[in-house]
């Protein structure tokens, strides 16, 4: 059974980082694209990076280019999201997604979902 398990969400002040992390299990991931997203309150989910497999530079959404780093391990079928410099408008319910093929992006079809975890920035 195919599972994506995200882990690392918290809460932490303004200018604060965390990282998160999402193993996959019960499939084969190294083909396919992997990405977190995210869902702000009231809003829809958004890309927040995407990352394929030893190919190509990651896509990074604007709002995170420069303080988020998606990092890939596929041995251990496992990508983290690095945050810097949180802000408050960063609190959403981020997801791990995995599908699809290279050019990885915001568009790209993710056929599985994690079930979320919450960040939330306070000021």
């Amino acid at each position: 059974q195919v599972r994506l398990e995200e882990s690392g969400g918290g809460s932490v002040q303004d200018g604060g980082s965390l990282r998160l992390s999402c193993d996959a299990s019960g499939g084969t991931y190294r083909r396919f694209c992997m990405a977190w997203f995210r869902q702000r309150p009231g809003n829809q989910r958004e890309a927040v990076a995407a990352i394929y497999n030893g190919r190509g530079s990651p896509y990074y959404n604007t709002f995170a280019e420069g303080r988020f780093t998606i990092s890939r391990d596929s041995d251990k079928n496992t990508i983290a999201l690095h945050m810097n410099s949180l802000k408050p408008e960063d609190t959403a319910t981020y997801f791990c997604a995995a599908g699809g093929n290279w050019p990885c992006g915001p568009r790209t079809a993710y056929d599985y979902w994690g079930q979320g975890t919450q960040v939330t920035v306070s000021s």
